[in-house]
């Protein structure tokens, strides 16, 4: 399968311009081929604090993506401003399904409560591991979503330039200690480092951007997936009654 991480340049609290461009990033991507369409942390708004921005079910917010679902039978990552959750969200043929953020950052708490559980997402296109941002700090949110069999992970963020390195070897460090493929999908500069990554479960990095707006591709493979559980046996392993 292939997959796009969209690196927009996400313009705080400018719902309508962020959405155009998702569109037409979107729009391109598909006319490449992609079947998966990964968009950043909050890419509608961004942290729009100053200004209600939060949408409600059945989520409008979404309605433009649902018609290129419906066009493209494609799948569609995010996430939205829900009252006080940051909820990311899958969108796909068989409809929506949700994963809050668990860890708000910093001066999110005042805005944002985590969420309280942790599941993969089930799709047309298998069960997606999602997390945002600085969930990816945390490596029991990987663990346990690659426990509860997720296919493939996803990590869409808002990660700015100074933490850039620890993005860059973060997203890797998850796709290898769990064996499994990983999307990165970050804002694009000037205020975020950008480089998201597509990355396999062998923890080669297929495809990286770099700071600026741009789309990157890279194929989700199930079956090396399962040949690197095969090389390496780290699940079956494992001994968490010593943990």
């Amino acid at each position: 399968m292939l997959a796009a991480a969209i690196q927009l340049q996400i313009q705080p609290c400018r719902k309508e311009e962020n959405l155009q461009k998702a569109l037409k990033m979107a729009r391109f991507a598909l006319a490449r081929g992609a079947e998966i369409l990964v968009f950043p942390e909050l890419f509608l708004t961004g942290f729009c604090y100053e200004r209600d921005v939060s949408d409600s079910p059945p989520y409008p917010s979404l309605d433009p993506f649902c018609a290129l679902v419906h066009e493209h039978d494609c799948m569609i990552i995010g996430s939205l401003v829900d009252g006080r959750t940051n909820l990311g969200f899958t969108l796909d043929s068989r409809g929506v399904c949700f994963q809050p953020k668990i860890h708000p950052f910093g001066p999110e708490k005042g805005h944002f409560d985590g969420g309280a559980s942790i599941s993969p997402l089930f799709t047309k296109r298998g069960r997606v591991g999602l997390e945002i941002c600085y969930d990816l700090r945390f490596p029991e949110v990987a663990r346990n979503l690659a426990l509860k069999r997720a296919d493939f992970l996803v990590t869409i963020a808002q990660f700015p330039f100074s933490r850039k390195d620890h993005w860059r070897n973060l997203c890797i460090a998850r796709a290898i200690e769990n064996q499994i493929p990983h999307i990165t999908c970050n804002g694009a500069g000037p205020e975020f480092c950008g480089r998201s990554m597509i990355v396999d479960a062998w923890g080669q990095v297929l495809a990286e951007g770099g700071p600026e707006e741009t789309i990157v591709f890279g194929e989700i493979d199930y079956a090396h997936r399962d040949s690197v559980r095969e090389q390496i046996s780290v699940f079956k392993d494992r001994r968490p009654e010593v943990y």
